[in-house]
């Protein structure tokens, strides 16, 4: 058996001490249900790839993703990743450092600084630049299923593209797929079995305290509040591995959805964890604060009782990666949460 917390403190050491507190996607595409690349193409795909030296790869081995097979190069030396912040957040935790990243308002988002140091720019999270993707001769282009069909096709003729899914319970399977990519498959491994033998020690202890509470996790977009479906989101974490009893109104959510003030106080959470990102609220930036000077936020159960959790974790974590999980277990281990009676 792992010792414990061993692989979590290497893998988290560096990397919680980027930011100073810290899914299937809200409504998922037309397209996302299907992926566009065919086996047969990601053999003719493949040949677009190109190794550091600029001249084709002449050897190559076949992946399997979530139900196809892509061939790539023997040897992957050049990854771009645009669109899937899934992705960058599966670098993170296995430190692989893309020749090309997408940016997020013009910049590289200060939680992925150890493995964008050196790496391209390569076009917004939603507008590759397919010129300067092109410039850099990647191997792997790992994108996005939330792109629509012709940005991916767009992306094909350029490199091998695989749409990586931005479902929260593809997670194994997406830090799989890079870890295979990039030759880490036995850290990934040790990763995924620690973490799991963590999640159980970890609900083991604070399942007591759940039992029996309605507990709630928001996200403030836009100056709006926002909660998701059982398996998205950080929910996943929350309900599925630390065992939190699910409310009805998540439950009934089929996508990302808004809910007022005052259906927040009807639902009454006992634990109630707030997300905000300023990234994501540059309009409404005082929408946080305004919540907090709001009577009827002060009467819910848990700001009336001091379990309010904001920014638990990187606001701009996506919830449903294994960095996302690994900070948010690390955090509740961390938090009073974990000493509750």
């Amino acid at each position: 058996m792992l010792k414990k917390s061993t692989l979590l403190v290497i893998a988290l050491g560096v990397m919680l001490g980027l930011s100073a507190c810290g899914a299937k996607e809200e409504a998922q595409p037309a397209n996302a249900g299907t992926t566009h690349q065919q086996t047969e193409n990601s053999a003719s795909s493949a040949g677009n790839s190109a190794n550091k030296d600029g001249h084709a790869s002449a050897e190559t081995r076949t992946i399997k993703y979530l139900g196809q097979e892509y061939t790539v190069p023997a040897e992957v030396e050049k990854i771009v990743i645009t669109g899937s912040v899934e992705s960058m957040e599966d670098a993170l935790v296995l430190n692989v450092k893309p020749a090309g990243a997408m940016t997020m308002g013009g910049s590289f988002e200060p939680l992925f600084a150890k493995i964008t140091a050196e790496a391209v720019a390569i076009g917004e999270k939603t507008q590759p630049n397919v010129e300067t993707i092109l410039k850099l001769a990647p191997d792997v282009i790992l994108a996005s299923t939330k792109f629509p069909a012709e940005t991916l096709e767009k992306l094909d003729k350029v490199g091998l593209t695989i749409p990586v899914s931005h479902i929260s319970t593809d997670w194994e399977a997406n830090l799989k797929l890079l870890a295979e990519l990039a030759g880490e498959e036995e850290q990934a491994d040790q990763l995924l079995a620690s973490y799991k033998q963590e999640a159980a020690e970890l609900r083991e202890t604070i399942e007591p305290a759940l039992k029996g509470k309605s507990v709630l996790m928001i996200r403030l977009r836009a100056g709006s509040m926002m909660i998701y479906p059982e398996d998205v989101f950080f929910n996943p974490s929350l309900y599925g591995d630390l065992g939190a009893d699910v409310p009805e109104e998540v439950k009934q959510a089929k996508a990302q959805q808004m809910i007022s003030l005052e259906k927040l106080s009807e639902m009454n959470p006992d634990y109630l964890f707030v997300q905000f990102s300023e990234a994501e609220n540059k309009d409404t930036p005082k929408t946080l604060e305004e919540l907090q000077s709001n009577p009827i936020w002060s009467s819910i159960n848990a700001v009336k009782n001091g379990n309010l959790f904001v920014n638990i974790v990187d606001p701009s974590a996506q919830g449903g990666t294994a960095y996302s999980k690994i900070a948010f277990l690390e955090a509740i281990k961390n938090s009073k949460l974990a000493e509750a009676k």
